[in-house]
């Protein structure tokens, strides 16, 4: 019996070790569930008391007494007077199928993966704020269900904003609030499945979750060529899609912006085919040479929806995003926004208004656009001292560069070779769709989330291995 605790003890340290830190997730309670699901714990064995358990873990003996009560209401564990706690014999399930807990995520020495904003960075003291402004404004009746649509307070804020910043064409009465931008592509790709437009173009490279997502909305995903001008409109015009997702002010992954001629010439193939453009605007505001080019939507707001969210300019985690609908498909949109979840939630959504209005959403993007930009140049300047042959591709913006690697280089091997390292650093080919994409090797490299000397030390580390 004093073995099995050991090896118990061993099997529940790392999570212990996780609760001791402050990090309340009830890692101990996860922990034990997962090794009765994975068949390490198997039925009818008996555990350590509370007290012995917390004492060989280190932890207070009251979160080993909360995960054994939780898991004996669950049905995994059967506590008796006189006979201990045990795991219980009918679980119902055999540990060859059941699966066990989820890996921890990777820990990176140097994570440079794209998109992801500096999340230091995020006003915490300004969002408080405007959280506590916004629960004392709303009226009680706000508290209800809420506008699928989304807060008339917040869409008229939006509004302006986009008008002024993004120049699109917009009233509050166009834009729905969502669920990050991935709710707003993922309702439009169902309204247009519904409509009987199932094909969608889509950009090679692109963002592979976008596939994933469009494809559960109901709709097939049709890979079109993209080149140092975006989208090859002439290679769209071939196929037999009606609509077509784009990233017009800055191409991911390979950093290009659409230019002129051929944002003329899609819409121009959108009015042909009585079609749709989807902009997914995801980081126009990080631009640092000079203003991005303003949005397509603004040239046809009859052939363009246009998509934006907070998640490249305030975090992730607030699930905040809009999209501004023609009028020929807002009814449908807002329509599948109700069924599907009854609309977003009011107080962030108010929160986010005031922020808007105060004016301390433009004084956080001023922060961090030059944030970004001094780390960005830290990153160029290192891989020029470093690795000069690795040629920047793409306009000074967003959050992440492509980096051009030099010709018979295999990019995916480059990339195994820096994961073992600690460092991560996606390969060009793993945004491939299929359809032919840019030729050549590439790392797509995030540099917002990291501190210039942490980028200058991930070039280093990148320098060593490949030399």
């Amino acid at each position: 019996m004093a073995e099995e605790w050991t090896t118990l003890r061993e099997m529940l340290l790392p999570a212990a070790e996780e609760t001791a830190r402050g990090r309340h997730g009830r890692s101990l309670e996860a922990a034990l569930r997962g090794a009765i699901r994975g068949g390490q714990l198997p039925a009818g064995t008996r555990l350590p008391s509370s007290r012995d358990l917390a004492g060989q873990l280190g932890v207070a003996r009251g979160t080993v007494t909360a995960a054994y009560g939780q898991l004996v209401a669950e049905g995994y564990l059967t506590s008796r007077r006189g006979s201990g706690t045990r795991v219980a014999d009918d679980l119902g399930c055999t540990p060859s199928t059941e699966p066990g807990p989820a890996p921890p995520t990777a820990r990176w020495r140097y994570d440079l993966r794209p998109g992801l904003p500096a999340l230091s960075a995020f006003p915490r003291a300004e969002w408080l704020a405007a959280s506590r402004a916004a629960l004392a404004r709303l009226p009680d009746e706000a508290l209800g269900y809420p506008d699928p649509a989304g807060l008339q307070e917040l869409r008229t804020e939006l509004a302006g904003y986009l008008g002024r910043v993004r120049a699109v064409t917009v009233t509050a009465d166009d834009i729905v609030i969502t669920h990050g931008a991935a709710e707003g592509l993922a309702l439009l790709g169902a309204v247009l499945a519904a409509r009987g437009r199932r094909d969608l173009a889509v950009e090679d490279p692109g963002h592979q979750g976008q596939l994933e997502l469009l494809t559960a909305s109901g709709v097939r995903p049709c890979p079109v060529p993209a080149d140092c001008d975006g989208i090859r409109v002439d290679l769209l015009a071939a196929t037999e899609c009606r609509a077509a997702l784009i990233t017009a002010a800055h191409q991911f992954p390979l950093g290009t912006a659409l230019p002129p001629q051929r944002r003329h010439a899609l819409l121009a193939w959108a009015r042909e085919r009585d079609g749709l453009v989807i902009e997914d605007d995801y980081d126009a505001e990080h631009r640092y040479d000079r203003p991005a080019l303003r949005a397509m939507q603004a040239m046809d707001p009859i052939r363009v929806a246009y998509v934006g969210s907070v998640s490249k300019t305030l975090a992730p985690a607030l699930r905040l995003g809009w999209l501004v609908a023609p009028p020929w498909l807002r009814a449908d949109l807002v329509r599948r926004k109700r069924l599907t979840d009854l609309g977003c939630s009011p107080l962030p959504q108010a929160a986010f208004a005031g922020l808007l209005r105060s004016g301390g959403y433009d004084r956080h993007l001023r922060r961090t656009r030059l944030l970004y930009r001094r780390r960005r140049d830290a990153l160029l300047a290192a891989l020029a001292e470093r690795l000069p042959a690795w040629q920047p591709i793409g306009i000074a913006a967003g959050l992440h560069v492509l980096l051009r690697l030099p010709d018979g280089m295999d990019d995916s091997v480059v990339h195994q070779g820096l994961a073992a390292r600690g460092v991560y650093a996606p390969a060009l080919s793993e945004y491939a769709r299929g359809a032919g994409g840019p030729g050549y090797p590439g790392l797509v490299l995030g540099y917002a989330a990291l501190s210039a000397d942490r980028l200058r030390a991930a070039v280093a580390e990148i320098a060593e291995t490949l030399t």
